[in-house]
């Protein structure tokens, strides 16, 4: 009888399992998960156009040199354009002569070896290297964009530089071989950086035939995993669309047949993704501020090249989201720094590298989006003009009018995202409103910032592919500023990314009030455990309260404070002598204590930081009270 208890036991976990992934999968869609199947099937049977892919190695000379080149921006010295950044925060040289290993990845010396494999026949993650992203990260060809301006600024030598390594690197990467090739969205991102270093250096018009040969075998790559590409419902298909929007107005231009097909498909299947993806408050499909960066970086190149080509205008409905997109990302951005809350997925990713700011300097993209799709910039960006907006000189734009203002709180219920804020604080809330797959496990994740320091604060995601515990860690709801109930993850994963059981807020209050602000929302997850967050910013205080209740042994709230402070627990208070914290509860509370976490600013970048948690065992409700005005 025990035994069949046991077996009863076994089938109801795996029934639940299984009704898990269908039920998830279901969300996805089922047109994206036909698209997905249909692209596995026709790769793995020779069907797919990948299979019969072929091109040969172009020939430099890839740029000319525009003898009538105009004035760059004054002041720019070349030392500031010596070197990029991997993965926005590891510099590495470009004062060198040869070109670097393409398949040796600079933070572990270890290579990666696929032979002359064609790039289909390569495994995802079965490389001894680990994240792969480590080995493509140079061939994103950031070196490009920095190289063409230090060319543009007179240096012959960066030019013979600049032409080494682009040839070198297609002889070594011939079409369709090895692991550079596997990925459309890489693939992409070469073809918009190449058109922009092109335009840097005036020769767009005309052009050498080894750029046109060059961007042409990156569009015939990009062409047949489109609809792949679509079905993810994320970045892969923004960057794809724009990269054959923006390359096939660019071969068009230079008599390549194809060049007006690709160019109409790209400009499409752009429309269509903004469509979709993008929400009418301007929230993105990923729910991440990194990720929601690079898609504007795109419709920002998007929007350049058609400006460049004299392209028809795109839709009114793609305007209009991008002025969303553009406000929501502005109203999360310190003027004073340009960070932003580290929320949501975050691999290191930025496009149109021009500037020599900080990775995590957010203040260009903001800019640069509001020139093209507003026309004035926010007041409050207007203590930047000396480096965010050099990025306008290189793109050759007039700096706009200042004359726009910014809400100070904002609830963006599409995405699931509301910003409280005064004078000197702002808080950036996140809670389920997930039309699309989320990617974290970060329900009711709280945000505080006071002036430009960042006081409770996210994880981040350090690596897609790394050893456990990190794989695990960085996506948990222990790296968030949330509660965990019974040692589990608020939505369990399904497989490496993707999360099921997404739950859905039940309610969500606003009140703005100017110097005191408040918002509550709750939910109830998969094993009916209900929690209700209300959170309210004055002056001085940020006020937290947790109601809870459903949960079977134990609930732990975490805060993950500032590294850069001193705390010390005394009984229900923790202070770095400064900032008071004050925890209560209407029932008894288990444990309060100090531990050690991690976060990860900088993609492939790990750091300790101070983690408050405070356990209990039975429901009820939880304040934190946080004072800043001692």
């Amino acid at each position: 009888m025990v035994m069949g208890r046991r077996v009863c036991g076994l089938l109801s976990i795996c029934v639940n399992k299984v009704s898990l992934k269908l039920l998830t999968y279901w969300r996805l869609g089922l047109i994206n998960l036909w698209r997905v199947a249909w692209y596995r099937l026709t790769v793995k049977i020779g069907l797919n156009p990948v299979r019969r892919l072929q091109a040969t190695i172009p020939q430099g000379p890839f740029f000319r040199i525009n003898s009538q080149l105009k004035e760059k921006p004054r002041g720019k010295a070349l030392t500031d354009l010596d070197s990029i950044h991997l993965f926005g925060h590891y510099p590495f040289s470009l004062n060198r002569n040869l070109p670097p290993d393409w398949f040796l990845s600079p933070f572990n010396q270890k290579k990666v070896s696929t032979g002359d494999r064609e790039w289909w026949q390569i495994s995802d993650f079965g490389l001894d290297v680990g994240d792969i992203k480590q080995v493509w990260e140079l061939s994103r060809f950031d070196w490009v964009i920095k190289l063409a301006q230090r060319t543009s600024l007179g240096d012959a030598k960066s030019h013979e530089q600049l032409e080494l390594w682009l040839q070198d690197w297609i002889e070594k990467n011939p079409p369709y071989q090895g692991v550079n090739w596997k990925c459309g969205q890489e693939a992409s991102i070469r073809v918009l950086h190449l058109i922009v270093a092109a335009r840097i250096l005036e020769c767009l018009e005309p052009t050498e035939r080894g750029l046109t040969e060059l961007v042409h075998l990156h569009l015939q790559r990009i062409a047949p995993t489109l609809s792949y590409a679509m079905a993810q419902d994320n970045n892969h298909g923004t960057s794809e669309a724009t990269a054959m929007y923006v390359g096939g107005l660019f071969l068009e231009r230079h008599g390549v047949q194809k060049g007006g097909d690709w160019a109409y498909l790209g400009r499409k299947w752009l429309q269509n993704r903004v469509n979709r993806l993008i929400e009418d408050d301007g929230s993105f499909s990923q729910y991440s501020v990194n990720y929601h960066r690079l898609m504007l970086d795109t419709l920002c190149l998007a929007e350049l090249g058609r400006q460049w080509f004299n392209d028809e205008s795109f839709s009114q409905n793609l305007y209009k989201k991008a002025q969303a997109a553009t406000e929501w990302l502005a109203i999360l951005v310190d003027p004073e720094t340009g960070d932003v809350p580290n929320i949501g997925a975050n691999d290191g990713a930025r496009l149109t590298p021009l500037l020599s700011t900080d990775y995590r300097d957010f203040r260009p993209t903001v800019i640069l989006a509001y020139t093209l799709f507003y026309r004035a910039i926010p007041s409050k960006f207007a203590i930047d003009p000396l480096s965010s907006f050099e990025l306008l000189d290189w793109l050759g734009l007039a700096m706009p009018p200042t004359d726009i203002d910014l809400p100070s709180c904002k609830n963006f219920d599409d995405g699931g995202f509301t910003v409280l804020s005064n004078a000197n604080a702002k808080v950036v809330i996140r809670y389920p409103r997930f039309k699309f797959r989320p990617g974290q496990n970060d329900l009711l994740h709280v945000d505080f910032w006071l002036e430009r320091e960042n006081l409770l604060r996210d994880a981040g995601s350090f690596s897609y592919n790394c050893d456990e515990p990190w794989l695990s860690y960085f996506p948990s709801v222990a790296a968030h500023n949330t509660i965990q109930f019974d040692e589990r993850e608020q939505m369990p994963r399904v497989s490496r990314f993707l999360l099921g059981a997404w739950p859905a807020t039940r309610s969500v209050h606003l009140n703005y009030a100017g110097s005191k602000n408040s918002f509550y929302c709750s939910y109830a997850d998969a094993w009916e455990t209900f929690h209700k967050r209300k959170v309210t910013l004055s002056e001085s205080l940020l006020e937290i309260i947790d109601n809870i209740a459903g949960f079977k042994e134990t609930a732990i709230s975490r805060y993950r404070l500032s590294p850069q402070r001193t705390w010390v627990i005394k009984d229900n208070e923790i202070s770095d002598g400064e900032h008071l914290i004050r925890i209560t509860a209407d029932v008894p509370i288990a444990d309060i204590r100090l531990v050690t976490g991690w976060e990860s600013r900088y993609y492939f970048k790990k750091t300790q930081l101070p983690v408050l948690e405070v356990e209990m065992h039975q429901q009820g409700s939880l304040t934190m009270e946080y004072y800043w005005a001692l």
